[in-house]
């Protein structure tokens, strides 16, 4: 297939140069890219490369995850952070062991319409655009709005070139047809703290259980076991 305008012809082009190697683009398999999808929301994808690579080891199979019991794959998943997504992951293997691909991938527990247009595009071959936060930054910035050819190459001109606050125009493929080459922009809101927040003694407890001791912050536990990360006991699920 081949590009239908300018601006996404001298994209796939730089693409084709640039493109980073990642382990979840030499595969269709939408299980595995299911796995990459949720694990790069709110993680950053060196580190999450790794995590990828040995979660793939563990259970290479929508099948073999869903055979698991849900405290495994949560303990798995320490060290990645927003938990609930482990928890989210697993339910979706179930659905899909049980029942398949749904045609509205949506209805997998955690999946919203970005994930389910990623999934849609790179296992199924669908003609959608996943649209996060690098690809609609580049969208705006371009006036372009671009096609399913892109996507891979968005994520990563957005995440090299096409920065949030001071983009590397000098460098960009797009810079001499682009309206905003040369802007500079205001610093994004800053996520909260991460040290001292309730969401590091949420992840503290977790690690607690996990390794089998007893938590001693009962706030925290009764959050995790309405997140259905602990039971009622304050156990891990099975």
């Amino acid at each position: 297939m081949v590009a239908n305008n300018l601006f996404a012809s001298r994209l796939l082009d730089w693409f084709d140069v640039h493109a980073r190697a990642l382990p979840w683009r030499e595969t269709r398999d939408p299980y595995a890219i299911l796995v990459s999808e949720v694990m790069l929301q709110q993680t950053q994808v060196e580190r999450v490369i790794p995590r990828f690579t040995r979660f793939m080891e563990r259970w290479p199979s929508v099948e073999s995850l869903a055979a698991a019991n849900a405290g495994e794959v949560i303990v798995e998943w320490q060290g990645l952070g927003y938990n609930r997504r482990a928890l989210n992951l697993h339910r979706a293997a179930c659905a899909v062991a049980q029942h398949g691909w749904p045609e509205d991938l949506t209805e997998l527990p955690g999946v919203g319409p970005y994930t389910a247009a990623a999934i849609g595009n790179f296992a199924f071959g669908l003609d959608v655009l996943p649209l996060d936060t690098n690809v609609r930054r580049v969208q705006e910035r371009t006036g372009e709005s671009f096609d399913a050819l892109c996507p891979q190459a968005l994520f990563d001109l957005g995440a090299t070139i096409c920065l949030a606050r001071i983009p590397r125009c000098g460098e960009c493929p797009l810079a001499e047809l682009c309206p905003s080459s040369g802007r500079r922009y205001e610093p994004l809101r800053k996520q909260s703290r991460f040290e001292g927040s309730f969401r590091q003694r949420r992840a503290r407890t977790l690690r607690a259980v996990a390794a089998g001791q007893e938590p001693d912050d009962d706030d925290a536990v009764a959050a995790l076991v309405r997140d259905g990360l602990l039971t009622s006991d304050g156990v891990l699920p099975r």
